[in-house]
């Protein structure tokens, strides 16, 4: 088996490239995920993908091939929020943990997936490290108002592998999309919902797509610096799909901003201080995260 003839269909360029049907996309990611491929090939899908771009087909084989390989968290049709941290804080803290133990205090079970893929930023991990939360293994069964840490590598050594090629050439590549969008857990009904987030505005229309094309239970919004966390300044838009059924739950929040939430340094201890202050109340929660964790209880609910 190879990728080659793949990757001469992707591999032409911007303009002259084909895309690939989802199954097509489905056999080929279902050969990266189980290591079939050299470094070379690797690379080379990655950099043709890149200047290409994905489709919402391209990414729904891509899911496809990676539901059916992941080690899944069991969750047991438990009430479960999936949380895909990988970017970190870079000039804003990340408050993706504050996020988790805020639904975590509602009762619900809360997966949050990740690796550092920027050595540069500041992980999740290292703020959960901080505030004694360890990582767990794919299977230790998840319980209600439980935050389980899971490393990416315990999910698939092979997606692993995948997101490393970041640190060799520079770029993202389909897999940085691609755990935005997977659901880990062992129940993937309506009493899951994963937390898709992005920077770019153009990622929302392709991730919105992919969400209606694979039927998924997911919340949308352009989150802090690619976190799935809402910035703390500005309440962004976010929309709710159910069985790929997209519903606008809130608009963007518009007009100058008249008083900013203090926030912490970008450093893991100093979010972690932070993170505990608002859970004990010694701090207020900033609007846009009160009402990303409303929207997302409103969701599980219905």
């Amino acid at each position: 088996m190879s990728i080659s003839h793949y990757i001469r269909d992707i591999g032409r360029g911007k303009d002259g490239a084909r895309a690939l049907g989802r199954e097509q996309a489905a056999d080929l990611m279902g050969q990266v995920l189980d290591q079939r491929v050299s470094d070379l090939e690797l690379g080379a899908f990655c950099i043709a993908m890149r200047i290409k771009g994905e489709t919402p087909e391209e990414m729904a084989g891509f899911l496809d091939a990676t539901h059916a390989r992941l080690q899944p968290i069991p969750n047991a049709g438990v009430p479960t929020v999936v949380l895909p941290s990988y970017n970190g804080a870079r000039k804003l803290p990340v408050l993706t943990p504050l996020l988790a133990l805020l639904l975590a205090r509602e009762g619900v079970a809360v997966v949050v997936h990740g690796c550092a893929t920027e050595e540069q930023r500041i992980s999740s991990q290292a703020v959960f490290a901080v505030l004694g939360i360890r990582p767990v293994g794919a299977s230790t069964s998840i319980k209600p108002g439980q935050v389980a840490v899971v490393p990416t590598g315990v999910l698939h050594t092979g997606l692993e592998r995948l997101l490393a090629v970041r640190r060799v050439v520079g770029l993202r590549n389909p897999g940085h999309s691609l755990v935005k969008l997977m659901n880990p857990c062992s129940t993937r009904s309506a009493a899951t919902l994963v937390v898709g987030s992005y920077t770019h505005p153009e990622y929302q229309q392709s991730m919105s797509a992919t969400f209606q094309l694979t039927g998924q239970n997911a919340l949308l919004l352009r989150g802090t610096e690619g976190e799935p966390v809402a910035d703390a300044r500005r309440t962004p838009a976010m929309d709710v799909f159910h069985q790929g059924q997209m519903h606008r739950v809130q608009n963007l929040q518009e007009g100058p901003l008249t008083q900013l939430p203090e926030l912490p340094a970008t450093d893991a201890v100093a979010t972690a201080l932070y993170t505990e202050n608002v859970l004990k109340d010694l701090l207020p929660v900033p609007t846009p995260i009160a009402r990303q964790v409303q929207h997302l209880l409103h969701a599980l609910k219905a």
